[in-house]
């Protein structure tokens, strides 16, 4: 945390420095500040620091894949005559244990279109969320254990 709290320090010097109070300045500043802090690496607080920043830039990345797929997914489907829609509600076992974890991935699952978070079990250890496309119920369970859940689990836990 004391990394995170030098980093945005150091943007604002920064922005400071340059004179220019813009959100790209804010930006460049804290690139500039976590690339600095990442050569000096001053304690194990700032190791896991880069690792969890380094996580969350490939799981942007990620996501935005998936945001783009499904988009021309449903695209692709509304504009064609011939509709491949194979709609249907189904349970996904969750390996997250925390509010932030389930939170996170129900709320990103919503946002991707063709998909719908639905309820989480009383005993949290499933989620039911509504698709348009399942094809195959067990590669679907899994296409969203191994790329969502794996990644936000990587990310909050």
């Amino acid at each position: 945390m004391r990394t995170f709290i030098m980093n945005i320090l150091l943007a604002f010097i920064w922005v400071a420095l340059t004179g220019e109070f813009t959100t790209g300045a804010f930006v460049s500043g804290f690139l500039l500040a976590m690339a600095i802090l990442w050569m000096l690496r001053l304690d194990d607080d700032s190791r896991g620091y880069f690792t969890r920043g380094f996580r969350a830039i490939t799981f942007t990345g990620f996501f935005i894949k998936e945001l783009v797929l499904a988009n021309l997914r449903l695209a692709h489907d509304i504009l064609t005559p011939r509709h491949r829609m194979r709609p249907g509600v189904i349970a996904i076992p969750l390996d997250l244990r925390t509010d932030a974890g389930i939170t996170l991935l129900s709320n990103l699952l919503t946002l991707t279109p063709g998909t719908l978070s639905l309820d989480v079990s009383e005993d949290r250890r499933h989620l039911y969320i509504h698709a348009m496309y399942i094809d195959d119920p067990d590669t679907f369970r899994q296409d969203i254990k191994q790329g969502f859940e794996r990644r936000v689990k990587e990310l909050v836990e």
